[in-house]
């Protein structure tokens, strides 16, 4: 028989893999739940609507977001992004509502030359007002197969995840005076898009555009635990706790806190929050809390 160690060290394998699986069987169909928006023709959506695919050349990116708002979510889908020398190209994926005052949570992929690291960047708007980035490395390359980048959105907390393994979490502190993004409703957008200018080290390394067209892909797209948001100002929510929506509670665990220190300590290479020269009369009142 088995021993417990082993018993564990095989869950924990197994344990992608079963996430995985649950994604793809309640899959959204992009046909039915998204919408390209701009591209003229760089984007499309194949498969029967198992599969959406972003170009980029030196015309033009292109774009999709979805056809239903929300006020609050869980939300993940599968990325591959654009392989190679992908500096200067940015592909975006995330939540913004609309207006000059805009909530907005951001997932931001920065491209590089081959062989170097991608940057993550991630930031939260609330009231047209982010300046909160954090920028991770990632611990796979995330141009070979697809994973998994998800937010958990409620009245609580942002929790931003890759794979399942939070990398940042973005508490509600509206009680010391800051404001959180929980009152507009926000669709979900991804562009993939030329950035040259500031993408790859500040702007020094441009888009070499022989290596043109730049593609990202995307499937598995779920949202069941989500609030719609109708036309009308309805939530498709309901009103009292239940197990369906318990999750517009929940936070971080203990065990899942601990994955996050993993992250931040090994693959965080920026933090708002310890830049002292941006902020010289004193940091942003959250990251004293």
């Amino acid at each position: 028989m088995a021993s417990f160690k082993s018993l564990i060290s095989l869950l924990t394998l197994l344990t992608p893999l079963a996430i995985s699986s649950l994604i793809f069987a309640s899959a959204g169909n992009f046909n039915q739940e998204f919408e390209i928006t701009w591209g003229d023709g760089r984007a499309k959506i194949l498969n029967n609507g198992e599969l959406l695919i972003l170009s980029l050349d030196i015309v033009s990116g292109s774009a999709f977001e979805s056809k239903n708002e929300y006020l609050f979510g869980k939300i993940d889908m599968q990325i591959k992004l654009v392989p190679g020398n992908s500096a200067g190209t940015v592909t975006a994926y995330y939540l913004s509502s609309k207006g000059s005052a805009w909530d907005e949570i951001d997932f931001e992929f920065l491209g590089n030359l081959t062989g170097d690291p991608y940057i993550l960047h991630t930031n939260v708007f609330s009231q047209g007002k982010g300046n909160r980035e954090q920028k991770f490395y990632l611990w796979f390359d995330p141009t070979a197969d697809f994973h998994t980048y998800s937010i958990l959105w409620n009245p609580h907390c942002i929790i931003f995840s890759v794979d399942g393994t939070p990398i940042r979490e973005f508490k509600n502190l509206e009680s010391i005076g800051v404001p959180f993004p929980k009152h507009q409703p926000m669709r979900i957008h991804s562009s993939l898009w030329n950035a040259d200018d500031w993408a790859t080290r500040g702007g020094l390394i441009k888009t070499d555009w022989s290596s043109a067209p730049f593609t990202a892909s995307y499937r598995n797209f779920t949202a069941d635990n989500a609030c719609v948001w109708s036309s009308n100002g309805e939530s498709s929510c309901k009103s009292s706790p239940s197990q369906s929506n318990a999750w517009l509670s929940e936070e971080l665990d203990s065990i899942r806190k601990k994955r996050l220190s993993w992250v931040q300590n090994n693959y965080m290479i920026y933090n708002y929050c310890t830049d002292g020269k941006r902020f010289p009369q004193g940091f942003p009142v959250e990251c004293k809390s």
